[in-house]
């Protein structure tokens, strides 16, 4: 059956179309919005697998070349290994419905979003969200929703509903958000230092548009939806469960108090292998279902003594307090940068390395082509949680961590003109409890302050939880990994003294209103500025000079007319500059030039030089130039490339000259200033006027202290006394 639903948003129609396309997929569709279309597809595993007790969901978000109508660059034409905006594309998707498929659902289930058109206005992947939920609520697959997303901009004062790339380019705000009904389910964004009471603003704006969407879908399901299939409850043997509860509820509640993370880790596998060694002989292979049980015990435990009893939380703190937080600067001698951030249970070693123009990352998109000059990448090794496995390539979790993170300190980085350096950050994290992303922006914020990166100020994160029961919530700073596993919400929030710069909402739950958002963002402020003060007591600013071991790098610009200059015939000009100097040299199409070396002195030379060739030839313009030859009547010196001046002899010193060759010889440079053009052309020039009479007196002294040398060698030679000659 065809089926067809439409509404509009911010001037563009988004269309819902089911036009029996993957007809054997349980659910599809394909959104569009204006001419940006993707397919989405839903299908679960008809049997539910004996040996899942947990829900194996996997979302792809896949981009076509064809649909931007591009062919793969490479050698090998055809798409291959997912890019990062695929990959942060998939987690956008994944975790706002995950949450919503029901408990004791456990069928093996696929989500495929495959960009079909890009416009090259529209983004794709929040179509990927609607289309997700869409495709959900129309199959068989039992799902608790729909959903709704909206992207909201912020340009000059005004809120903006689903931005166009073109305007998210100027916008202070880049926030995604996703509702079920009223309730939020996920926030996802950057912002330039936007106030909280923008990001709520946003919220309430974005919330009615969000709810035609769902309504939109709600009238799909009516109309088009199958019956959802029945859901087999987990067959676990008869008595099982009671007996496991028997024998932990009272260990469970001395694990729970026990503040150490990898002590609680420790003796809770030790009670699960108790526990299972006791039931062995009436239920055996039950690992899997003791394991579940005893966490179901320490999840009610841990909430009730948060939210009902006394609110002590598992290693002791209040609600509102942060963990104990310790700040190292300059801790790997040869790096540019890094930092070594420690709260709690959790520690990020951060680094930075500078690089140049060749260093930056060439990115392919359907947007078309472009460079990132600042790259943040997040690694989670095994021994940070007490684990062995293989040491592979990043996961989707590393790359959304490294996102995030990269997404809270773009703001506050120099502009290139001002700092024209390639900026990586490396965050490995050596120990995890809970927030390591947040601690990746707290140490990489440092880094880059220790690295003498000139940061408009520095930024922090801190993650806040929620225990939320009926009426009843408690709301959680700088949760650790145990609170995010049983509490109901995990929010990043990351900024600096004035305003938000990334933002990152995940819940677990469906009735997390306004209220409780509004509640959160102020804990996180308060969160954020405490954390601040204790980075300022590290280090307050960028230290004032760059590494010795990082490049030395300036960028100016030049007439594009001046660019052949420059280069000169066959690239000589360039050559001869790059082998005086020692400089790396590179100019672009629009006249930038980009001037590397290792020495500031090396860099500084170059651009005087780069400056003399562009520099017009005019009256009064001082040059440094070379000595090309000599005559007895003056030097000749080429200013630019192939432009050449007399010095008269009259106008080499304040003193007069008998010899050319005593002041200045072949090969030398000197400094020189135009004196006149004459009318054919010739360009007459005066070092005379550029150096004062002390250094023309030095120059004279050391030309008489080498004839008087000369003659203490050789008395019967006759002394040649003709500079002192009197006219």
């Amino acid at each position: 059956m065809k089926s067809r639903n439409n509404i509009e948003i911010s001037g563009r129609i988004l269309s819902f179309e089911i036009d029996g396309i993957a007809k054997q997929a349980d659910g599809a569709v394909i959104i569009q919005y204006g001419d940006t279309m993707v397919l989405v597809s839903a299908v679960a595993s008809k049997e539910e697998s004996d040996e899942n007790y947990f829900f194996p969901l996997t979302v792809n978000y896949v981009e076509r070349t064809y649909a931007a109508g591009k062919i793969p660059g490479g050698f090998f034409k055809r798409e291959g290994r997912p890019r990062e905006k695929e990959i942060i594309s998939s987690r956008m998707i994944d975790r706002p419905i995950r949450p919503l498929f029901p408990d004791g659902f456990l069928s093996e289930t696929q989500i495929i979003a495959m960009v079909l058109s890009a416009d090259q206005e529209n983004d794709s992947d929040i179509l990927g969200i609607i289309g997700a939920s869409t495709a959900l609520t129309i199959s068989d697959i039992p799902f608790n929703g729909p959903i709704g997303a909206v992207r909201m901009g912020y340009i000059n004062g005004e809120f903006v509903i689903n931005p166009t790339f073109s305007q998210l380019e100027e916008s202070k705000m880049d926030l995604v958000l996703v509702t079920k009904n009223d309730s939020l389910v996920m926030l996802e964004g950057g912002c330039i230092e936007v106030d909280e009471s923008v990001i709520l603003r946003a919220i309430d704006i974005a919330l009615p548009v969000s709810r035609d969407i769902i309504a939109a879908q709600e009238l799909l399901r009516d109309r088009i939806g199958k019956a959802k299939r029945t859901i087999n409850a987990c067959d676990v043997p008869l008595g099982l469960s009671e007996k496991i509860v028997d024998l932990s509820r009272g260990e469970v509640e001395i694990i729970n108090q026990l503040k150490n993370k990898t002590e609680r880790s420790r003796v809770v596998r030790s009670l699960e292998e108790k526990v299972c060694n006791a039931i062995e002989d009436e239920f055996p292979d039950a690992q899997q279902i003791v394991r579940k049980v005893i966490d179901d015990l320490r999840r009610e435990n841990m909430r009730k003594r948060v939210i009902v009893e006394d609110k002590l939380r598992f290693d002791g703190r209040r609600a509102q307090e942060i963990r104990p937080i310790n700040c190292e600067v300059g801790v790997l001698p040869r790096v540019h940068g890094s930092a070594l951030f420690t709260r709690g249970e959790t520690q990020s070693l951060c680094a930075v390395t500078l690089g140049t123009t060749t260093d930056q990352q060439r990115v392919e998109d359907l947007e078309g082509e472009s460079v990132k000059t600042f790259m943040l990448h997040y690694n989670f090794l095994p021994f940070s949680v007490g684990e062995v496995r293989y040491l592979r390539g990043p996961g989707r979790r590393e790359i959304g961590h490294g996102s995030l993170a990269e997404r809270a300190l773009e703001s506050v980085l120099p502009v290139e003109e001002r700092f024209p350096y390639t900026i990586r950050i490396v965050s490995d994290i050596l120990e995890s409890n809970g927030s390591s992303s947040m601690a990746t922006v707290c140490g990489s914020s440092l880094a880059l302050m220790d690295a003498g990166v000139p940061v408009k100020t520095s930024v922090a994160g801190v993650s806040i939880g929620l225990i939320k029961e009926g009426e009843k919530y408690v709301i959680l700073s700088d949760i650790i990994g145990d609170e995010d596993h049983f509490g109901d919400m995990d929010f990043k929030v990351a900024g600096t003294r004035t305003g938000i710069t990334a933002i990152q909402l995940d819940t677990k739950i469906s009735d997390l209103n306004i209220d409780i958002i509004k509640e959160a963002l102020s804990r996180a402020k308060d969160g954020r500025l405490y954390i601040l003060d204790m980075m300022a007591g590290t280090l307050k600013e960028p230290r004032a000079a760059l590494s010795d071991y990082a490049p030395k790098v300036i960028m100016m610009f030049v007439p594009k007319e001046k660019i052949g200059g420059i280069i000169g015939p066959g690239g000589k000009t360039i050559r001869r500059l790059i082998e005086e100097t020692g400089a790396e040299i590179e100019i672009s199409d629009d006249g930038k030039v980009t001037i590397v070396s290792s020495t500031m002195e090396s860099v500084l030379d170059a651009k005087a030089k780069i400056n003399s060739l562009i520099q017009e030839i005019e009256a009064g313009n001082i040059f440094v130039g070379k000595v090309t030859r000599t005559t007895n009547f003056g030097a000749f010196v080429e200013i630019t490339p192939g432009k050449e001046g007399l010095i008269h002899i009259s106008q080499l010193a304040h003193h007069r000259v008998s010899k050319v060759e005593d002041e200045v010889k072949v090969g030398d440079e000197v400094k020189v200033i135009v004196k006149e053009i004459d009318d054919l052309g010739r360009i007459n020039l005066s070092r005379k006027a550029v150096i004062t009479p002390s250094d023309s007196s030095k120059k004279d002294n050391q030309t008489r202290q080498r004839s008087y040398d000369k003659y203490q060698k050789n008395p019967t030679q006759k002394r040649d006394n003709s500079s002192n000659r009197k006219d």
